[in-house]
């Protein structure tokens, strides 16, 4: 029943039972797909800010354009020669070049890229991007832009009137309250003063690079681990300064999968949303009982939340990136993840974890 007033209204769920979430479908954009919007971005005129991009938005993720309800990916394109004006905004960013190479200055700081390195971009950060090559760039940026979209407190500015890097929390002052934060009674609950409410503790926001050679070359390490191995190989691209939390940003994790040929993972599910890239070889997943073939160049949107999946190589070995906002989950408590779907589900972070065989 809903009661309509001025401004708002009250729905009565007096004694109903929750409804349970709808599991999106996967989504497929083709390898053929993105390089043909790739040159179709490649031909425009260059446009006065610099930026080549092109939202790839699945309907379904809601307000805010996403390919996932929280997830944002956009393709950038650069002509050699070109660069980016400055921006920064408050949503943070994970880097794939999927062709090409280039730099990238982020808060004074350079990083030169090639294809398949990864790095992040943090938020409120002044970036630009070049290509000082003589071929086309070609990035996939992923953003929580559309979670603070849906939020309404999507915060970019295109004019940013410095470069000069900001402090990295060195210099940070913590003004001194005569109270400071304390314990009330012995039950471990605090009380916090609104000088230190508005002054937290910075934990610095580095821009870090994971270069594809370097990476490569620990992957193949992973090859070795047989057929009854119950893990995935991957290695997760960390960010120290997310902590517990296991991410890349704040946001999401990155992780970069090798699967050898004829491997088939176990099916599991947790709340976290994830995308993969593949960027070798061919195989299949299957994603709440449904069957999705994919090959090298293709971007899927391989686990909606909650949706049991799995994903299978044909005869070579896939390489895979993947993005997957678990860290924000973890943040909130709400990481629930099954790894077995014949044992009960955890909250990562919260109640506890799971073992792999190795």
């Amino acid at each position: 029943m809903r009661m309509t007033h001025k401004g708002f209204h009250f729905i009565d769920r007096t004694g109903l039972a929750y409804e349970q979430p709808q599991i999106q479908k996967p989504v497929i954009v083709s390898g053929e797909d993105i390089e043909a919007e790739a040159e179709r971005l490649a031909s425009l005129p260059v446009p006065e800010n610099g930026r080549r991009m092109s939202i790839i938005c699945n309907p379904a993720s809601g307000a805010g354009s996403g390919f996932a309800p929280g997830t944002g990916i956009a393709l950038c394109v650069l002509k050699p020669g070109e660069r980016t004006a400055p921006i920064r905004h408050n949503s943070s960013q994970a880097n794939f070049c999927i062709r090409g190479a280039g730099r990238t200055h982020i808060n004074g700081k350079e990083i030169r890229y090639a294809q398949y390195d990864v790095w992040n971009t943090p938020p409120w950060a002044i970036y630009e991007h070049v290509n000082d090559t003589s071929e086309l760039q070609v990035r996939l940026t992923y953003s929580n832009a559309p979670l603070l979209e849906k939020m309404n407190v999507h915060i970019v500015d295109e004019n940013p009137k410095s470069s000069t890097p900001p402090g990295n929390g060195d210099g940070h002052v913590q003004p001194v309250n005569p109270f400071g934060t304390f314990e009330i009674g012995k039950s471990g609950a605090f009380l916090m003063p609104y000088e230190k409410l508005i002054n937290p503790d910075v934990i610095p926001q580095e821009a870090l690079h994971w270069p594809w050679e370097e990476v490569k070359k620990e992957l193949e390490r992973l090859k070795s681990l047989g057929p009854s191995y119950t893990g995935r190989r991957l290695y997760l691209l960390y960010n120290p300064a997310t902590e517990r939390t296991n991410g890349t940003t704040n946001n999401f994790f990155a992780t970069i999968t090798i699967r050898p040929g004829n491997i088939v993972d176990r099916p599991h599910r947790h709340t976290a949303a994830a995308v993969n890239y593949f960027f070798a070889g061919r195989g299949f997943s299957v994603v709440d009982g449904e069957r999705y073939e994919w090959k090298a160049g293709d971007l899927m949107l391989t686990a909606p939340g909650w949706a049991v999946h799995n994903h299978a190589s044909y005869e070579d070995d896939v390489y895979e990136l993947t993005i997957q906002d678990s860290p924000l989950n973890i943040w909130m408590g709400s990481l629930l993840w099954q790894e077995n779907l014949h044992q009960p589900a955890e909250a990562l972070g919260a109640t506890g974890g799971f073992a792999t065989n190795r």
